[in-house]
């Protein structure tokens, strides 16, 4: 059997991106299950929703905004921490950079690291990684909720943090008047979950709860397309959670019968590949999920940093 490629390095195909106008002066740019992006007008400003990997690929989303608008940016909102969402951050000439304070705390312990990893593993994401400055940082962290006042008849955008769930810092954004809910990585539409570095349990559960309590009519996931409606909504909720539990029941029964990591995958991909391995990302995410569950319900708090070296070593243990 033919060897697969590290995780997404095989994936050179450009995605087709839409750029999709859900109400007055709110935006979102879905790609093919690649991550999706936003932005929503104030009355005389911007709020931009992820930064994406660089900012060569950055000033390609402003390019296709500004035939739209041509307001400055204000706030730049990242969802969480992960390379290919936060490096490109530089593009935007925000006053402001906002993220959970626990983002903060990981760009500090792991930023150097995970830019490594996520590069390697996503080269296509990575268009003019030179472009790149360095680590971006937030200036302003919240621990729970933020309110930013959008001016004028636009009301409010809520950044709320659910708790701990795809990282320990992930928060969604949410505009009350429209309905309209920026999930980030919390909530996948049609598009396989990244938890390399989550916490399972509690996003299954009490954290996708919170997502759900918003009663939001339409939703901007972190990758898939936009789920429109609440029936869709929900949908795109449950398939998330349905991804994860199906995930904690086989890796969990594979620990409790004193099994290995390998067998923990084994299952765990044949009980998830009919209902989604045709969607994007599905082969590369599933050894480093596997492998985080695993340590998680072996008592390991908090996810191990993952680097270049260790991306390697899982992959060539697990995906063969």
């Amino acid at each position: 059997m033919t060897k697969k490629a590290f995780a997404s390095s095989a994936d050179l195909t450009e995605k087709a991106q839409t750029l999709e106008v859900l109400a007055d002066g709110v935006y979102a740019l879905t790609a093919e299950g690649d991550p999706n992006i936003g932005a929503v007008e104030g009355e005389d400003f911007l709020v931009c929703f992820e930064a994406l990997a660089t900012p060569v690929a950055a000033r390609e989303w402003l390019a296709k905004l500004r035939e739209h608008t041509d307001k400055p940016v204000r706030y730049l909102v990242l969802s969480h921490y992960h390379a290919v969402r936060v490096l490109g951050a530089s593009a935007f000439d925000a006053e402001v950079i906002v993220a959970h304070e626990n983002t903060r705390a990981l760009v500090a312990e792991r930023g150097k690291e995970d830019w490594e990893s996520e590069f390697g593993r996503m080269p296509r994401l990575a268009k003019s990684a030179e472009s790149v400055p360095g680590l971006t940082w937030p200036t302003l962290t919240f621990s729970d909720r933020l309110t930013i006042d959008l001016g004028g008849d636009r009301g409010d955008l809520v950044l709320q943090y659910c708790g701990r769930g795809h990282t320990e810092g992930d928060l969604v954004a949410w505009l009350p008047r429209q309905k309209i809910l920026y999930a980030g990585d919390l909530v996948e539409a049609e598009a396989a979950l990244y938890t390399g570095d989550a916490f399972h349990r509690e996003w299954s559960s009490s954290t996708l709860d919170r997502v759900a309590a918003f009663g939001a009519e339409t939703l901007i996931g972190g990758r898939g397309g936009v789920s429109r409606g609440a029936e869709a909504v929900e949908a795109a909720i449950a398939q998330t959670r349905h991804f994860l539990t199906t995930m904690l029941r086989e890796v969990g029964a594979v620990r409790d019968a004193g099994g290995t990591l390998k067998q923990a995958f084994e299952r765990t991909h044949a009980a998830l590949v009919d209902q989604y391995g045709h969607w994007p990302i599905f082969e590369h995410c599933l050894p480093f999920d596997v492998s985080r569950l695993w340590d998680e319900l072996g008592g390991i708090e908090r996810p191990v940093v993952w680097t270049a070296e260790r991306d390697r070593e899982v992959w060539d243990q697990l995906q063969d």
